[in-house]
């Protein structure tokens, strides 16, 4: 799987003509350089006796998995979703050994995301936490790769759709529905803090349902990372209704943002509305 995410995964996008904002500052992802040995040679070949040379081609390593991906190999059937920076399409997989399997593909516009580095930030963020984390409860990144203007992020297709849909269509869910959709997002949650992750989005959009009615989470624009205990941040981010004082206030944000998106949501689920709806958009008038 690695093999198909290393070309968008070492993306470099050029923002060096970007100017930030002090507003900005939060959000900008730094990379640790990496330790190296310079004596060590890994290029360097050690014959012994007996040793035999091969030439690595696509025949010998990995056979029938080393093509490389692209928007070729898969099928377009409805577009799932629309976006500021592009779109969320269904497709189905026309090639390799999962031909005819279904999943979600975004799409991604380089030159919208390039525009100031904010966006390049969270989209780097993105990247990063759908390639590191991996729960039963978080949507799956499957493929990425790139073109010379798009980035395509190729996840798990969720077959129950939004919960919002869900919570539309009934108005309010029982006690017993709503712990059990609950009790997976916290599981969710919780292990996206054990890594240093704020997800900062909590909203019934962003909670998806597998085939089976499990929940996952998605969409982590709008994520945080390397964030511990007693760390705190202050980029003003998420939907109004769901987000935290502090949030609001600039205060200074850490992971119990995500707790207090959590109630919103279970009042949501158990009213029918928002909670702190017309409370949010008075701090803006």
């Amino acid at each position: 799987m690695s093999s198909y995410m290393a070309g968008v995964f070492d993306l470099d996008l050029d923002v060096d003509t970007v100017t930030v904002g002090d507003s900005d500052e939060d959000d900008i992802i730094e990379i640790d350089d990496v330790d190296y040995d310079p004596e060590l040679h890994v290029h360097n070949i050690v014959e012994s006796e007996g040793s035999e040379t091969i030439q690595l081609s696509e025949d010998n390593v990995n056979p029938g998995q080393c093509k490389r991906l692209g928007p070729q190999d898969f099928e377009l059937r409805k577009v799932l979703g629309k976006g500021g920076y592009g779109k969320v399409f269904q497709v189905r997989k026309i090639t390799g050994q999962d031909a005819g399997a279904h999943f979600a593909m975004k799409v991604l516009k380089k030159a919208s995301i390039v525009r100031n580095q904010k966006d390049t930030a969270h989209t780097k963020a993105e990247r990063n936490i759908l390639e590191a984390v991996k729960h039963p409860f978080i949507v799956e990144l499957v493929y990425a790769f790139q073109t010379g203007g798009k980035l395509y992020l190729i996840l798990e297709y969720l077959s129950g759709g939004e919960l919002f849909m869900h919570l539309e269509r009934e108005g309010i869910f029982l006690e017993d529905t709503a712990c059990f959709y609950l009790s997976e997002i916290i599981l969710a949650l919780e292990h996206l803090h054990s890594l240093g992750i704020i997800y900062r989005d909590l909203k019934p959009e962003n909670v998806l349902l597998d085939a089976q009615g499990h929940v996952k989470l998605t969409d982590f624009g709008l994520c945080k990372e390397h964030i511990q205990e007693g760390i705190v941040t202050h980029t003003f981010c998420g939907t109004i209704e769901y987000m935290a004082p502090e949030i609001l206030t600039r205060s200074g944000h850490g992971k119990a943002v995500d707790w207090w998106s959590l109630g919103a949501l279970m009042y949501d689920m158990l009213i029918g509305q928002v909670c702190f709806k017309f409370l949010a958009i008075s701090i803006f008038m």
